[in-house]
């Protein structure tokens, strides 16, 4: 991942950002400094909040990374998964019901969701689910799409 542009958001912007994530997550995202940086070869742009990468834009749609989700964690939009996954879901794989104990109220398919494990609610990755949260728990089947996640290229990337 390289650098392509960076560029301070305007305070209209951070306003938009900050509605945004707090409508989706619950999250009361604060800073001083919201810096956004465009990347070439990845499908993510990072907003810089106080120079730590808290937040990237997945399809245009802003969502908290890893680090952001564990230092603001989201009250909504979280599926939790139980010990066996962790390792798992912290090596990207994609989560299953088999591993799911938990996942709030309002999931729709399509929606962007942190993945957090139940003994400490930290937060292993993100990703899109692809059922409503009232179909998550069962037996087999894959229910949320890793995007992104402890460890990966986004993660350990410093600007």
């Amino acid at each position: 991942m390289q650098v392509k542009s960076r560029h301070h958001l305007r305070s209209d912007a951070i306003a938009d950002l900050q509605e945004s994530l707090a409508d989706s997550l619950g999250v009361d995202l604060t800073g001083d400094s919201f810096e956004l940086v465009e990347l070439d070869g990845t499908e993510f742009d990072i907003v810089l909040v106080d120079g730590d990468k808290l937040v990237a834009y997945v399809d245009d749609e802003p969502f908290l990374t890893v680090q952001g989700a564990n230092e603001f964690p989201p009250q909504h939009g979280v599926v939790t998964v139980d010990e066996g996954a962790v390792s798992f879901v912290s090596n990207g794989a994609d989560v299953m019901r088999p591993g799911i104990v938990e996942a709030d109220d309002g999931i729709t398919a399509g929606d962007l969701v942190a993945i957090a494990e139940e003994t400490h609610g930290k937060v292993l990755a993100v990703g899109r689910a692809k059922t409503d949260s009232d179909d998550m728990v069962g037996d087999s089947g894959k229910v949320v799409d890793s995007i992104h996640h402890v460890g990966d290229d986004l993660y350990s990337f410093s600007v």
